[in-house]
């Protein structure tokens, strides 16, 4: 490979690197459009403390767990290459990885995406989780849990050797998140108010949408990256495909959820427009590569359309998702999976049943692990605040400040 090729390869990398960095702010604009201003600061604090630890447990041992040189023969289940991140003999040459990208910027590129799968989870616990263990369960999840699943494909385990496929992580990144997500709103209860005496659900209306419709748009730019850079090279034509299923797939994802929930509820509902979007990049994350553009039009819709009754049923089962997290990343990361052995050039019922093996594989790791962890949590720390610091607002109990320098002056 001439070194011009292998510079552009790389350098396209770092491009979609910065792209999945650039989601962080769409997942903290998401998450505070959605939930109330006195609990701005909080949400913040998580979204910064996600992306720092993240990246530094991920240099410490999650990259090495994640990748850790499976063997022909290995059960493929959990090795690890130790701790750091020494870049291996040729690492920075195109002997490495095909000339797509060095050592160094496939270990970014990574760390990016380990990030993601816990900000789905601060989302869905707004407003109610105490911080401390918030970041303890961050720390752990993201640190072993995460890296673990993600070998078993990524990493060449036993469910690549199994033909399993996730081009980008609807299942490895989203569903990881979206499990540990149900499992911690189970544990946590709704917000007070939430659900009235006779069970139904009132709506808590988000702080700023304009800032939710933001990060929606620029969720949707970083996606470029998160699934154009797993392309794992600037190939022209494979990557400009990736764009375009990715496009149209939130773009029907959209229009799926308005035209749904528009019929169910007769107003037009920008929050559901805004999550179908999401659905349908969830949907198509896993088989971006292999879709046609109609065919991904036909899962982002069909994405949207779920969105839209995930929403009602969480609702039905008392469960308080502030920002349609479960929804958007467990259900239509399962549905994305799934969509892999229904359309596509790996369609066949062989597929498909290989994939739903990996979800409810994934699903059972993700359920259990988080289920443990959270469950010594609330044994210990406990997991929810008081009564009054929900009342009056995390920021100004967890953190001593305001968000907005008037905010506590008007309430008074």
């Amino acid at each position: 490979m001439d070194a011009g090729l292998f510079t552009a390869n790389n350098v396209w990398m770092m491009l979609a690197t910065a792209l999945v960095f650039f989601m962080h702010t769409g997942f903290a604009f998401l998450e505070i459009g959605l939930t109330r201003q006195k609990n701005t600061i909080n949400i913040l604090f998580k979204n910064i403390f996600i992306i720092t630890g993240g990246l530094l447990l991920y240099y410490a041992f999650g990259f090495n767990l994640m990748y850790p040189g499976f063997e022909d023969g290995d059960a493929g289940i959990l090795k690890f290459a130790g701790f750091g991140i020494a870049a291996p003999e040729g690492g920075m040459t195109p002997d490495y990885a095909d000339g797509g990208y060095t050592w160094w910027t496939d270990f970014l590129f990574q760390g990016m995406f380990a990030a993601t799968a816990a900000t789905i989870v601060s989302g869905a616990v707004a407003e109610r989780i105490k911080i401390g263990s918030f970041m303890i369960f961050t720390i752990v999840y993201v640190g072993l849990v995460y890296p673990i699943v993600g070998a078993w494909k990524w990493g060449g385990g036993f469910l690549d050797s199994w033909g399993f496929y996730d081009f980008a992580g609807s299942t490895l990144v989203h569903s990881v998140g979206g499990w540990a997500a149900l499992v911690a709103v189970t544990l946590l209860g709704a917000r007070i108010g939430k659900f009235g005496k006779d069970g139904k659900p009132n709506a808590i209306p988000g702080h700023s949408i304009p800032m939710a419709t933001a990060g929606v748009l620029i969720l949707w730019l970083g996606w470029f990256g998160f699934n154009g850079g797993s392309v794992l090279s600037a190939d022209p034509e494979l990557t400009s495909l990736v764009l375009v299923t990715t496009s149209l797939a939130a773009a029907a994802g959209g229009f799926g959820a308005m035209i749904t929930s528009t019929i169910l509820y007769k107003n037009l509902d920008l929050t559901m427009f805004l999550n179908g979007i999401l659905g349908g990049l969830v949907g198509i994350t896993a088989g971006a590569d292999l879709m046609s553009p109609n065919e991904a039009v036909v899962i982002g819709f069909l994405a949207g359309i779920l969105i839209v009754f995930g929403v009602a049923l969480i609702d039905r089962l008392k469960l308080d998702d502030p920002v349609g997290a479960i929804a958007v990343h467990l259900i239509c990361g399962i549905w994305g999976t799934l969509a892999v052995g229904i359309f596509g050039s790996k369609a066949g019922i062989d597929q498909l049943l290989t994939q739903l093996y990996g979800v409810l594989i994934i699903g059972a790791f993700c359920v259990v692990s988080a289920g443990i962890i959270l469950g010594i949590l609330k044994a210990t720390l406990g997991l929810r605040v008081s009564r009054e610091e929900e009342l009056e607002g995390l920021d100004i109990h967890e953190h001593g400040m305001d968000a907005y320098a008037d905010f506590r002056m008007n309430q008074h």
